[in-house]
């Protein structure tokens, strides 16, 4: 049988890098043996989840390029995909659980239960669930019912162990003597996280389970159920969790961890996913860039490793950086083409008859740009004839007395030149350097901040030439005889 894996995030917050690594790892395992990837919002937390939460988180997926093969706005045949939808199938399995004697009423009181738990911990024992309600009668149970009183439904955790194993971390074994009678169905009637996700996975067929290994602890229990249930167990991944540089779990205090704000800030999400799959996961070998659909070939759950993974954002603005280098310019101008609108630089000649040169200007810009809107501001002085010059470049390049005669007879040169083929136009700079009786780097400064604006630039000579003669003659001769006041 194919796979069939989920991701079940609850909707009390937008997607975070650690819920889109679990995801990621889910889909890729799908894609990879031909399966199926189930999107599920666990949105029993009415409280704290929102529909805005659902549509960030479905947006980022979106965005990360994890689509979902059944789930909110696709179908499928174990739907709803909202557990708000499925309280019906919870109850009713609850029901059948306490029928069976798997599970049992529990009538204490909230006040009353905190109260014990307090007097334990004062007392410096541990706490667990005297089994009160266990004790009743057949006839105490009818009554309380027959009077309406608000009851839980508490599973009954039986003697021995409890052991599975992990596809990362191997046989895991837990004392059941340490597992409390815990709650499935509160007082209100929802169904606690145990048991919903259990009868979710049960009928919608999850083969294996992969997620974060924070559920470690919840696992037991929720072996427990499938087999009360009658239910095949899946398979558990348990992976390991993401860290900030400090070796804390990853948070807030670290910077950035919702995977909108990095779409926001201009990260590439074939970067996101490439940085994303090697945390906590090794392909074998020193390869580091991968496209997604290497990553779809070479993923397997015995590549994740059973140590904590730093997010180092230093190392996924290296990813963006090489992602951005490896995209068609096609493919960049069509990502770029709202903002070069909004900064007044775009026509639609770029992606005909432009198309070649501004290609090659690309080519230039690409290996310096850690985001893809690092490409707007240097692509200014090749798409527009009017310079933005930066006032420090100025005055440390552009100033004292010589410069508007350097600068005029460089522009001389350069209007007589053949054309601007880069080690030509290097070798006529450096003669014309060498009769002023100055160094070639101060010319070269001078050109640059006068052609571009700017004191850094790619290198120049290549720069000059796509530029063009005519524009770069123009640019030298309207520094020469005064920068604009801007």
């Amino acid at each position: 049988m194919p796979p069939r894996v989920r991701f079940a995030p609850s909707p009390t917050g937008y997607l975070h890098v650690g819920g889109a690594r679990t995801a990621l790892f889910n889909w890729l395992y799908a894609r990879r043996h031909g399966g199926t990837f189930i999107l599920r919002i666990e949105d029993t937390d009415v409280a704290r989840s929102s529909d805005d939460m659902v549509s960030g988180i479905l947006s980022s997926l979106t965005w990360l390029g994890l689509t979902w093969d059944e789930g909110p706005g696709v179908g499928g045949p174990h739907g709803p995909y909202f557990q708000t939808e499925r309280l019906d199938k919870y109850r009713a399995a609850a029901d059948r659980l306490v029928a069976s004697g798997h599970a049992y009423f529990c009538y204490c009181r909230p006040a009353d239960l905190k109260a014990k738990r307090d007097a334990a911990e004062a007392a410096g024992s541990a706490w667990s669930y005297d089994r009160t309600c266990k004790a009743l009668s057949v006839e105490d149970i009818a009554a309380r019912e027959a009077a309406g009183t608000p009851r839980a439904v508490r599973f009954l955790v039986p003697a021995g162990t409890t052991s599975f194993t992990d596809l990362v971390r191997g046989h895991i074994e837990f004392a059941r003597e340490h597992i409390d009678d815990f709650v499935i169905i509160r007082s209100d009637g929802f169904p606690t996280y145990h048991l919903s996700v259990v009868v979710d996975d049960v009928e919608m067929e999850i083969t294996q389970v992969v997620r974060g290994d924070d559920h470690i602890s919840n696992t037991p229990k929720q072996v427990l159920l499938y087999e009360a249930l009658g239910a095949p167990v899946p398979e558990f991944a348990h992976v390991p969790l993401i860290l900030g540089p400090d070796k804390k779990r990853l948070s807030k205090r670290h910077g950035a961890t919702a995977v909108g704000d990095y779409e926001t800030q201009g990260y590439l999400p074939e970067a996101m996913i490439n940085f994303l799959a090697l945390l906590g996961w090794s392909p074998g070998g020193n390869q580091e860039l991968y496209s997604r659909d290497e990553l779809i070939e070479r993923f397997t759950l015995d590549g994740i490793s059973g140590g904590n993974a730093v997010f180092n954002t230093e190392k996924l603005d290296w990813f963006n950086q090489q992602h951005i280098i490896r995209l068609s310019n096609d493919d960049v101008l069509h990502r770029l083409q709202t903002e070069l609108r909004l900064a007044g630089q775009w026509r639609d000649t770029l992606l005909n008859t432009e198309f070649e040169w501004v290609s090659r200007v690309l080519d230039l810009l690409k290996p310096r740009a850690r985001k893809l809107a690092d490409l707007i501001a240097p692509l200014r002085a090749f798409l527009l004839d009017d310079v933005v010059y930066d006032e420090a470049a100025v005055a440390k390049h552009l100033s004292g007395p010589d410069v508007r005669e350097r600068l005029l007879a460089w522009a001389a040169v350069v209007a007589e030149l053949p054309s601007l083929e880069p080690a030509a136009t290097e070798a006529a700079l450096r003669s014309v350097a060498e009769a002023r009786g100055i160094k070639a780097g101060i010319l070269i400064h001078g050109t640059r901040v006068a052609v571009t604006g700017q004191a850094v630039s790619p290198g120049l000579f290549e720069v000059l030439e796509l530029v063009g003669k005519e524009r770069v003659v123009a640019r030298l001769t309207s520094a020469a005889n005064g920068v604009p006041a801007r």
